[in-house]
């Protein structure tokens, strides 16, 4: 590059931007950073920067640097897609609706921002009211998986079963291999095909990661979640001491981890969402964070926990029997397992609209023996609240002798 083209702010973000699209994050933030040191007032420049921090997760960073983006070029179309989609990202649904409109609203033919307009109502609770943007999203790129499988879902949720289905439909006819699978589950809960033997990895991991900024909240206020407590209690009833290394599988927010502490010597999370992982980081409660699934990272870690715990985690497997077998080599002899399910009526287990595993309370503890366990406590209650009804689970207590 001539000495000219490395002090102009222009050049160094063309730059910036081949670097960008060929993947070279750290190059291509050097060089933003460059130009913006040049010109302090070179707006796409803050924009690319907050689209390369939501692309590793770091919506704070991403939304300053948007802000900063929008204050010098007020109602930029594409400043504004951003700032909506970085702020639904983080949470922030209403204040994300709200921009996303005004995006929408200047470039209507924006699908990718319909798109984010729709699934922010959506977690509102507002089903209906993003049908409308998820419809123009697949009217304007009808070949994109993705649009299909948001509107499939939105319709699932306002309760019409047969429109969600023929949408999953067209996202499996367009979609890659991982949006494939999320296709196959979705139509396997609405009742068109056989269910798998656990929910696909990209779904599980795609659904918390989106959920994380808000998971606390919503849980413990609107879903009266009360799992993590209550495992807490039937392991103390149970005789489990304190002073143990404790593995909390699917370990979110670090929810579950509050209420293990009291056993831990040494506390470590697992969970597949690197934005879970974010959260939970910041209650310093984990010597240690574990970004991985489950059955394939436990075998890792031989006897090296006294306590593993699952809060809501093997809802989102059907097949049991691998995961307690994992389980098993990840204990050490004499250690304590302590889990939750929802429970079904179906044997071994079936899968529900709500797109999370039921199973059979006796085919669980007919399992648990199976894997050389021994049953010391076991307990019906009431996991959270959905929909307004109560979901139904049992905590399990076990030992490996």
């Amino acid at each position: 590059m001539a000495k000219t083209e490395r002090n102009d702010p222009t050049a160094l973000l063309r730059q910036a931007v081949a670097c960008h699209q060929r993947g070279e994050a750290a190059e291509a933030e050097r060089l933003y950073r460059r130009a913006l040191q040049r010109d302090p007032k070179l707006a796409d420049a803050h924009n690319l920067l907050g689209l390369l921090a939501r692309q590793r997760g770091d919506t704070a960073v991403a939304l300053h640097h948007i802000a900063q983006a929008l204050a010098l070029r007020p109602g930029e179309p594409i400043f504004l897609a951003s700032h909506g989609g970085a702020l639904a990202e983080a949470g922030q649904l209403p204040e994300a609706v709200r921009v996303l409109r005004q995006a929408v609203a200047a470039r209507p033919e924006d699908a990718v921002s319909l798109r984010n307009l729709g699934q922010a109502l959506c977690a509102l609770g507002d089903a209906a009211g993003a049908l409308a943007p998820l419809r123009q999203a697949v009217a304007l790129d009808p070949q994109a998986g993705e649009p299909w499988l948001a509107l499939a879902h939105a319709l699932r949720e306002a309760g019409d079963a047969p429109g969600a289905a023929q949408a999953a439909r067209s996202a499996l006819a367009h979609g890659d291999a991982a949006l494939a699978a999320q296709a196959r589950f979705l139509l396997a809960a609405l009742g068109h095909g056989a269910a798998p033997d656990r929910a696909p990895a990209e779904y599980v991991r795609d659904l918390f990661d989106q959920f994380a900024p808000r998971f606390d909240v919503e849980l413990q206020g609107r879903l009266e979640y009360r799992t993590p407590d209550a495992l807490a209690a039937l392991l103390a009833e149970a005789g489990v001491p304190g002073g143990l290394r404790v593995l909390d599988l699917g370990c979110g927010t670090g929810l579950s981890g509050v209420a293990l502490a009291p056993f831990a010597a040494r506390l470590e999370g697992l969970d597949l969402s690197p934005r879970m992982l974010a959260e939970a980081a910041k209650r310093n409660l984990y010597a240690a964070l574990h970004e991985a699934e489950l059955v394939a990272w436990l075998p890792s870690r031989p006897a090296g926990f006294d306590l593993v715990a699952a809060a809501d985690v093997l809802n989102y497997l059907g097949d049991l029997a691998p995961a307690l077998a994992a389980i098993d080599t990840a204990l050490a002899p004499g250690g304590w397992l302590g889990f939750s399910i929802e429970a079904g009526t179906t044997v071994p287990y079936a899968l529900g609209e709500a797109m999370r595993f039921r199973h059979h309370p006796d085919h669980v503890t007919c399992l648990a023996h199976a894997a050389g366990f021994t049953e010391v406590a076991r307990r019906e209650v009431v996991l959270r609240t959905e929909k307004g009804a109560p979901v139904a689970g049992v905590l399990f207590v076990l030992t490996r002798p």
